[in-house]
């Protein structure tokens, strides 16, 4: 046994399988020879054996119990010394296992206290799909990333690091890759990521970046991010449309965009150098040069030759270094557009001058930057005060000690609820009634770059107005419902907006139950009384119809109980219909017995012309034949004459004449009015005409002592007329004028030509014609002395008129009483011809 146990301390509790077969020998022996007892005993038919005699003593029964007994001594003495081996292995194998763990518990330890020296996390994975174990200072990396939170990566490392670390993880885990790399955290410090494969298992290490291998990331970020930015920065000024350059301590150029390249037209920078071209004249540059030596930024703005052309540049130089940086901005559009808004403000300011309202524009500060006359005029304050920029309160000042502005109980509170108006957003109103009696709409709206803008509007006539437009509104009103006549007004959406009480009494309409009925229920409501679709319907046309279409309208009704009724329609400018209604009953019965007395009437008439123009003709002959004999008996061929039968006879030859005058007058009117009357152009001499025309009155104006002037140019020439009816339009027009002007008074004749067409004017200096009557003088008979001893029948000037239009010309009269009057006839060149024509 001590052999055995030596053997199995000697193999370091490694099992030995021999002493075990042993014991398995033994026990099967025993066990054998215990069964060949019972065998002999039982069966006794076995070979004859030494212990024979010995067993032959001994019964069945007997030697059965000693073999059961004996084998289980045997293998209770087996197993016991089998236990007992074992016993002994287990024991050294439990002592070395015990010393092994110990080693590994010392190694655990030094590893922990190897891994917790520094600030790192260690993360092992043992298979693909085995949990990871996290070992470590966890709180190394920040709460972030403390614990469980460790394995989301993208929750602590930049977004960009944390998909790198997650791709190199799968590849260290399936493919066994190794990896290492310093990974930025969202807080903005670096961690050191080492990846291994070791013993079947993925180790991640972690550890934060610190001390100077921390400085030295960060060195080498902010060095990629400027250098980033020192690209984007060149990117961005390279397509920048200004002209951007660097200068060395010399002053040269030692980099410059592409658009200072294509402002001096050179291929690159060295052709620049090469050509010595520059974008600054020599004293923007030596200013700048001067600016730069004393470290101070230089700004100005000068002419440059950009691509060939002159433009107004805003150049600025920084020092930076030891050189400087530019830039240079075209102006020349924005000279330009101040220019042009220069001139607009003063053609604004020019056209507020203008204004009749009164506009004042005070800055933020309170203070009158600019008025216009209309202003001035307001107020009647002193020009040199205005422009010299007062306050607004001081102006409300001045204003009140003149009594210019409306009373007020309280003028502080008053005043400072005014001026709180440069506090306001929105545009504040107010009315001012002023001590004079005027009334002032006042509107202060505020200005962007603050302070306010005031518009002062004189409503004293509107108002006025409006008052006089509601009282005549009112007088209107009252009118219409006096007036006999229906009237109603509708508008322009078809509905009724007026109506007087004889419209209502007329059709019998009940007081309106609906507000502005529309045409249709007031035409529905009319019908009853007055059938008639086709008259109804043009109405209703004329109300509702387009507007463009409109126009007035008149027709007649005729009402069931006899009544005739005069519909007129009459479109508003508004857009609405003015509808009246007359009664023309009694009209009606008149008009048809005037139109049989009319019809008697143009008879009689028709009977008196042919009366007249028979009388003419019979009073012709006798008036011949007497002034025939009274020429004779003034000539002395029958004997002579005393004085007084001379002038008994000289009274007899004018009073024949006038007689034979208006019997010719007669005769002309009639012909005209039958439409006899011919004319029979031929040339007229316009100065001979005059002269002739005024021969036959030569006794007249001797008579009377009046002055005759004839203003007619020599060479004035001819035109086509009745030479017959022209002169006779001449004389009976200065006989008209010589028998309204007193002694000594001056006629004159103009003739002149006038666009092809003849002028004549008859002008005298006499009394005048008031306006009623010279409405009426070239109607026939109307005969009016005025004061003086002109007689007439009134036939002269209604000759005069039918006669020039007859011609196709016009006459016209322009008189006031003691200014004389002057007559004028228009004679067209081509009237004969036209009228021939036609």
């Amino acid at each position: 046994m001590d052999g055995g146990g030596s053997g199995g301390r000697d193999a370091e509790g490694a099992r030995d399988p021999r002493p075990v077969a042993r014991l398995r020998s033994v026990a099967l022996a025993a066990t054998a020879l215990a069964g060949g007892l019972v065998a002999g005993l039982w069966g006794g038919t076995a070979a004859a054996d030494p212990l024979e005699p010995l067993v032959a003593r001994i019964d069945p029964q007997s030697a059965l119990s000693f073999a059961v007994v004996a084998g289980s001594l045997i293998f209770a003495l087996t197993t016991a010394l089998f236990y007992r081996i074992e016993q002994r292995r287990w024991t050294a194998r439990e002592t070395a296992l015990r010393g092994e763990i110990a080693e590994l518990r010392g190694a655990n330890d030094r590893a922990e206290i190897v891994i917790g020296a520094e600030s790192q996390i260690v993360v092992s994975w043992d298979g693909r799909d085995a949990e990871p174990r996290i070992e470590g200072d966890r709180a190394a990396l920040g709460p972030a990333a403390a614990g469980r939170k460790l394995l989301a990566f993208g929750a602590w490392l930049a977004p960009s690091d944390a998909g790198t670390l997650e791709a190199a993880l799968v590849r260290l885990r399936e493919r066994g890759e190794a990896f290492q790399a310093v990974l930025k955290t969202q807080g903005g410090g670096y961690v050191d990521a080492l990846g291994r494969a070791l013993g079947g298992q993925a180790i991640l290490r972690l550890r934060e970046v610190t001390g100077d291998r921390r400085a030295v990331r960060e060195a080498d970020d902010r060095l990629a991010r400027q250098g980033a930015e020192l690209d984007s920065l060149r990117g961005l000024i390279e397509g920048l449309a200004q002209p951007v350059w660097l200068r060395d301590a010399e002053g040269r150029v030692a980099w410059a965009n592409g658009a200072w390249l294509a402002a001096v037209e050179a291929r690159d920078l060295a052709d620049a150098r090469a050509r010595g071209l520059d974008l600054l004249d020599r004293g923007t540059r030596e200013a700048a040069a001067t600016a730069r030596a004393q470290n101070q930024a230089f700004r100005a703005r000068a002419a440059a030759i950009v691509a060939g052309a002159r433009r107004v540049v805003d150049i600025a130089e920084t020092p930076s270094g030891a050189g400087s940086a530019g830039i240079a901005v075209d102006v020349t559009e924005l000279e330009e557009v101040r220019g042009d808004l220069v001139r607009q403000m003063q053609a604004h300011v020019r056209t507020l001058d203008y204004l009749p309202s009164a506009v004042a524009i005070f800055d933020a500060r309170q203070t009158l930057v600019f008025h216009n006359a209309a202003y001035r005029r307001l107020w009647g304050l002193d020009q040199t005060f205005l422009e010299s920029g007062p306050a607004e309160g001081e102006i409300l000042d001045r204003l009140r000690a003149d009594r210019k502005l409306p009373e007020q109980v309280d003028f502080r509170r008053w005043k400072a609820d005014l001026l709180s108006a440069y506090r306001a957003i929105e545009p504040q109103e107010s009315w001012w009634h002023l001590p004079d009696r005027r009334t002032l709409h006042v509107v202060a709206n505020p200005n962007p770059q603050g302070g306010l803008t005031y518009l002062f509007e004189d409503v004293s006539e509107h108002i006025l107005l409006e008052s006089r437009y509601n009282a005549l509104i009112r007088v209107q009103g009252e009118t219409l419902d006096a007036l006999e006549e229906g009237v109603a007004v509708f508008g322009s959406d078809g509905r009724l907006k007026l109506a007087n009480r004889a419209f209502r009494a007329l059709w019998r309409l009940e007081p309106q139950t609906e507000e502005e009925p529309h045409v249709e229920a007031v035409i529905a409501a009319c019908a009853a009384l007055a059938p008639g679709d086709e008259a109804w319907s043009e109405i209703r046309a004329a109300v509702a119809g387009q507007p463009d279409s409109r126009d007035g309208l008149a027709l007649r009704l005729a009402r069931r109980d006899g009544l005739h009724l005069d519909c007129a329609i009459q479109p508003l400018p508004d857009g609405g219909t003015l509808v009246a209604f007359v009664d023309v009953t009694a009209s009606v019965n008149v008009e048809r017995a005037l139109i049989e007395k009319n019809e008697a009437l143009e008879a009689a008439a028709r009977l008196r012309e042919d009366f007249v123009h028979h009388v003419s003709y019979e009073l012709r002959s006798p008036l011949t034949t007497i002034i025939g004999f009274t020429q004779l008996l003034g000539d002395g061929t029958v004997g002579e004459l005393n004085e007084r039968q001379k002038d008994y006879a000289g009274h007899i030859m004018r009073s024949s004449g006038a007689l034979l005058a208006i019997v010719n007058d007669i005769l002309d009117l009639a012909s005209i009015d039958t439409g006899s009357l011919a004319l029979e152009p031929a040339p007229v001499d316009i100065r001979e005409t005059i002269e002739a025309a005024a021969r036959g009155l030569d006794d007249r104006i001797a008579e009377q002592e009046i002055v005759l002037e004839i203003d007619a140019p020599q060479d004035i020439g001819t035109f086509v007329a009745d030479p017959k009816r022209v002169r006779q339009v001449l004389f009976n027009l200065l006989s008209n004028a010589i028998g309204f002007s007193s002694a000594g008074q001056t006629i004159r004749v103009r003739a002149r030509r006038q666009a092809g067409d003849v002028v004549l004017e008859v002008v005298d200096s006499g009394r005048g014609i008031p306006e009623a009557v010279a409405a009426k003088v070239f109607d026939r008979f109307e005969s009016h002395t005025l004061g003086t001893r002109h007689r007439g029948v009134g036939l002269g000037l209604s000759i005069v008129r039918a006669f020039v239009e007859a011609h196709g010309g016009r006459v016209s009269l322009i008189s006031e009483p003691g200014s004389g009057t002057t007559v004028t006839c228009v004679f067209p060149a081509d009237g004969p011809q036209r009228l021939a024509a036609e």
